[in-house]
Parts: structure tokens; sequence; C-alpha cells
């Protein structure tokens, strides 16, 4: 499996600095759309719709909120409420997690939806306009949290983190996660040359974030009898199973980025 992850992550690895990097704006929006409709597709299995129709319906409805969000402006008084209601779904998602794993139901999985995909295409479209890199360096950061808890975890872990919802990450992973992160951080010090103490703290606080978002995904998984999302991604499962950490992480960063004052 590992293998297998990895190659997938090697052949996508071009495709993604392509589109981060190299295309216009525009066009970097509109793929990020085409992935949000994707895990809307995968996400609309989590209430429990079988029939292609109401999966499809479901798409439209995310979709549907995606280009509102483009037509009002991804920097609009409406965009930014939906995004501080994203941070406050999370905070929400924590505590369900912590208290709750068991409560949920059709409606709440349908609704979850909204809160999750198109909050976190109005951040990575908002990331990418203030400057593709910072854009590049969230996905560093989510994956570098994510290897450091996975090899963690295999060397170290013994204490469950979520065994209700996710019974395979313990402690010891999420410590090893918050380490990578940290690296990472400093190299983002470097790279884009902020204050080191707020960034480093803010990256670290984004990367429980990405387990919040992580561990939520496993929780409407659960409640589906779903293992993976979907299949598209050997090694990987669905598009929602490689981007459930950034879905969280993406709306912190760059709230954060913005309450700090780190950019410029």
């Amino acid at each position: 499996m590992l293998r297998q992850r990895v190659i997938t992550a090697l052949v996508l690895a071009p495709f993604v600095f392509l589109v981060i990097l190299w295309v216009p704006h525009l066009v970097t929006a509109s793929v990020l759309a085409l992935l949000v409709a994707a895990g809307a597709w995968e996400w609309s299995a989590f209430p429990g719709f079988t029939q292609a129709s109401t999966r499809l319906g479901y798409v439209a409805f995310i979709a549907a909120g995606v280009v509102t969000a483009w037509y009002i402006g991804v920097d609009s008084v409406e965009s930014n409420l939906l995004l501080y209601a994203s941070l406050v779904w999370w905070l929400l998602a924590l505590l369900w997690i912590a208290f709750a794993p068991g409560n949920v139901n059709r409606a709440t999985a349908a609704i979850a939806g909204l809160f999750v995909l198109v909050p976190v295409w109005l951040a990575l479209v908002r990331l990418h306009a203030q400057g593709p890199q910072l854009l590049l360096f969230l996905l560093m950061l989510v994956v570098a949290a994510d290897i450091g808890a996975y090899f963690a975890g295999r060397a170290f872990g013994k204490h469950k983190l979520a065994p209700r919802v996710s019974p395979g990450k313990t402690w010891e992973g999420v410590g090893g996660g918050l380490l990578a992160a940290a690296l990472m951080a400093a190299v983002g010090v470097w790279w884009f040359s902020m204050d080191t103490v707020p960034f480093m703290v803010l990256c670290v606080v984004v990367a429980i974030a990405s387990v919040v978002g992580d561990l939520t995904e496993s929780l409407f998984k659960r409640h589906a009898g779903l293992k993976d999302s979907g299949s598209l991604l050997p090694g990987h499962g669905g598009v929602l199973d490689r981007v459930d950490s950034v879905t969280a992480a993406a709306p912190v960063f760059l709230i954060g980025l913005e309450r700090l004052g780190l950019l410029r």
C-alpha cells in the first residue's frame, strides 16, 4: 500500500505543481472547483444517497455554492462570513469527534458537506491569489504532517487517538506529525521571510486542524460503512481521502495569516 501511495503521489506531483505555479489564476480556481465537485460526489455517499440522480443533485448543490462564492467575490463580506462559519464548524467537529462520534444522521452528514467543501475552495483560491507559493507551502505542510504522523505512529504508536472514529491513529502519530509540521514551518519562515514565532505557532495549529479534518471524514465514512471515500487514486482511495486534512487546514491557514498580519 505504501508503495502504491508513493507511486500515485509521484505521478500527481507534476500536475499539482503545474496547476499551482504555472497556469493563470482562473484556471487554478477552475481545477480546484472540479476537485470540489469530485469531493461532493464522494461526500454524497456519507448521508446514504445511492441513486445517481440524488448524488448528482448534491454535487449541483455544492457547485452552486462555489459558483455563488465566485460571483459575489471570494474576498466579499459574504465569503468572509462563510470562512469564519467554517472555523466554527471545525471547532464543533472537534467536539463532535471527542464527545459524540456515534451521533451522525443523514441530515447532519449532508449539511456538513457545505461547511467543508465550499470554504476549502474559497480558502485555496484566496491563498493562490495572494501568492501561488503560499498555496504550495500549505500543501507541503499538510503532507509533512501526514508523513510524520504515519511513520511516528508505525514506530511508536501505542495510545489510541480516537478509537471510535479512526482506530489506527495514535497520539504518538500526532506528535510526529506536529514535529514534522514544525520543521516545515521553519522552512516557511525562511521561504517567505515570516515573523518566526507567530508563523510557526500558526503552522502547528494548522497541523492540528489537519488532524481534525482527517478524523471528521473518518467519522462520516464510519457512519456510512465505507473504508474509503472512493477509488480514484490508487493507494489513497478517493479525492476526499487525499484532501480531507486540507479541508480544515486551508481556512485556518488563510484566516490565521490574515489575522496575524503575515500577508504582504
